[in-house]
């Protein structure tokens, strides 16, 4: 006979599943941009005469724009998702997502509509930012919030595995086009695919609006005079402050490791582009039991303890990355990527969970959204720019691994700071 702890497992896991799905296919857009960022989009937006370092870093400069909107988004869909229920605010944003990236598809290049090609995919990317900074909180939250209390690390790291999903996702869209497509036909329309495959988010947004529902101790405070996000600030301020810092190793290395590894690898080591995208893969399918793993211990040893022992790992390991790529044996290569993406699920696994118990419910979204999209921005948006530029400068990896190496240390304290378990 089921027990009544097991009956409800499954509508939460059913829930979770969902989240995860749509999490999934709107990081699949987020991230099918940042490889195209590094392979196809500095000869296609800019002009033809721009030298490939300058290119490649207006290229990954448009992909930073993204990471630029997401406190703006977690902050908008924050604000609707603590007055107006979570299901709302997250299916809004699998729209704006679905839409924005879809019409990335369609764009014309700076060939056919000059400087208006760039400043278009910027203004898209922006969007695409806003759509992503709101979907984390809402996906999250509906995981944790029907989740068994003894059992919300387990269930909210599914929301996790969107991320390396949607990164397997993006790759796999690009080395079968790459593989069926000659590269001149690749170049010129068969990056787009990927894009214009985003359209399905809108159908998962529309089948979680019709199958799954808010969450039960979540009330609609559509009449509530004071905003949610004045409210997180003024009272949380610190503490959203503290959660950016501790997210910020996270987003470093993982972004390093699957969108600037691909573009070092590529074109500073001489790899072959195929090469970099299995590794990536291979990574990302490691990192999503992983992830489930560590949300898993942490409900069980504590989060703050697994994700020390991350960020620890990982400023480590962020002196074998390179060397490994620089090797250019592939199963190194595969092995630099991996590894490195184990020991930042570490972090990422018990993150969603750590981050909501941050907050009371009433203000929830807003605090946890706005602590990680803080970090992204301080972290990841900027992180392939930064490792470019140290390249360019010292002409050895070096300094990127010191570079990543001293994120963790940053998170590493900032995590320390944060206090213990505070709202149920």
């Amino acid at each position: 006979m089921a027990t009544q702890q097991d009956t409800a497992a499954k509508p939460s896991l059913r829930i979770a599943a969902m989240a995860s799905a749509g999490a999934a296919i709107e990081w699949y857009d987020f991230f099918i941009y940042g490889t195209a960022a590094a392979l196809v989009f500095p000869k296609l937006f800019f002009p033809a005469d721009l030298p490939p370092f300058i290119a490649q870093i207006a290229a990954f400069s448009t992909f930073a724009v993204g990471f630029l909107a997401r406190p703006l988004g977690g902050m908008v869909f924050g604000h609707f998702g603590d007055l107006y229920g979570r299901k709302r605010a997250l299916v809004a944003a699998m729209f704006i997502m679905g839409l924005a990236t879809t019409l990335i598809g369609l764009l014309p290049s700076y060939a056919s509509w000059g400087v208006a090609a760039p400043l278009l995919l910027v203004a898209l990317r922006f969007v695409q930012g806003l759509a992503v900074g709101g979907q984390w909180g809402g996906a999250a939250l509906m995981a944790i919030e029907n989740a068994p209390a003894h059992r919300q690390g387990f269930y909210s790291s599914f929301v996790q595995v969107g991320v390396p999903l949607g990164v397997v996702l993006a790759n796999t869209v690009f080395l079968i086009a790459s593989t069926l497509i000659d590269p001149a036909s690749f170049a010129s329309w068969g990056w787009r695919i990927g894009f214009l495959l985003s359209i399905s988010l809108i159908f998962v947004g529309i089948a979680m609006h019709h199958t799954v529902a808010e969450p039960e101790e979540v009330v609609s405070r559509e009449d509530s005079p004071v905003s949610p996000l004045w409210t997180v600030l003024r009272e949380h301020g610190l503490t959203v402050l503290i959660a950016g810092g501790a997210f910020i190793a996270n987003n470093v290395c993982f972004y390093i490791a699957i969108t600037y590894a691909v573009a070092y690898g590529t074109a500073t080591v001489g790899v072959s582009r195929e090469t970099m995208l299995l590794a990536v893969m291979v990574g990302s399918l490691v990192m999503m039991p992983a992830l489930i793993a560590c949300g898993a211990l942490s409900d069980r040893f504590g989060r703050k303890g697994i994700f020390v022992c991350g960020a620890l790992l990982s400023g480590i390991w962020a002196f074998a990355v390179f060397p490994l790529i620089e090797s250019g044996s592939p199963l190194g290569i595969v092995a630099a990527i991996t590894v490195a993406l184990i020991f930042v699920s570490m972090m990422y696994g018990p993150q969603a969970a750590l981050f909501a118990e941050l907050f009371p419910k009433e203000v929830r979204y807003s605090g946890a959204s706005l602590g990680y999209q803080i970090g992204t921005v301080a972290g990841g948006g900027f992180a392939p720019i930064i490792a470019t530029a140290l390249l360019a400068h010292y002409g050895t990896s070096m300094p990127i691994s010191i570079y990543l190496a001293a994120t963790c240390a940053i998170s590493l304290v900032c995590v320390l700071m944060l206090g213990r378990k505070r709202h149920a």
